[in-house]
């Protein structure tokens, strides 16, 4: 009794393994080894080569480390108020230190009012943002894009007016293309660029006769 039921599921399975064969010889050649991931090892190259990539990202945690990437507005206004201006001096200062940096600027509002509209207060946010910074002498060119999020992204979720969602934020985009040192893919060279600074030249000794180095003045064969 047993023979039937072991030949019925043999014949089933060599079905089986026809159409699976089937299926796989009718694939592109390669089709079974390609998880979906060929090809990144030289798109990474090619992001980091540009700038693109891990090094603008590590530029961004500096900047938004050492300034403050956010201002905030009062509701349903885009007026920077005196503490909004301060931020954006010291974003400025920070900016004009590598010129080889572009960024974008990124308007919120709060839940309160309609969609359409807090789409357009959050871009004249970001557009009073960019014009003062230009202001302060960072050209217009290195300030890639306006971009409005209005209030799809709250940092705090309330329907009520909270402060903190009236914001603009200020990031990294990139590196500017025609800049000699994206050319010759000094990245490392401009995000260390104080450290890279400050191991130039040695310390000198104040006063004495010659104003020699240190390793002058303990003298030695």
């Amino acid at each position: 009794m047993k023979r039937p039921l072991i030949l019925a599921a043999t014949v089933l399975a060599l079905a089986g393994c026809s159409d699976q064969w089937q299926t796989f010889n009718t694939r592109e050649a390669g089709a079974d080894l390609d998880a979906g991931y060929f090809g990144n090892a030289t798109m990474n190259n090619n992001l980091a080569q540009t700038g693109a990539s891990s090094y603008a990202i590590n530029l961004n945690n500096r900047f938004s480390t050492e300034v403050s990437p956010t201002v905030t507005f009062a509701f349903n206004s885009a007026v920077l108020d005196d503490q909004a201006r301060a931020v954006l001096r010291q974003q400025a200062t920070w900016i004009k230190q590598f010129p080889e940096v572009r960024f974008r600027v990124y308007g919120h509002t709060d839940l309160v009012g309609s969609a359409a509209y807090n789409r357009q207060l959050g871009l004249r946010r970001a557009e009073a943002v960019v014009l003062y910074l230009t202001s302060q002498g960072i050209s217009r060119d290195r300030l890639e894009a306006v971009v409005s999020f209005g209030e799809t992204q709250p940092l705090i979720v309330t329907e009520g007016r909270e402060r903190r969602n009236r914001r603009t934020v200020t990031e990294v985009s990139g590196f500017v293309d025609s800049h000699p040192n994206v050319l010759n893919g000094r990245y490392a060279e401009v995000i260390f660029r104080d450290y890279v600074t400050s191991a130039e030249a040695p310390p000198t000794l104040q006063g004495g006769g010659g104003g020699g180095t240190i390793a002058d003045a303990m003298g030695g064969g």
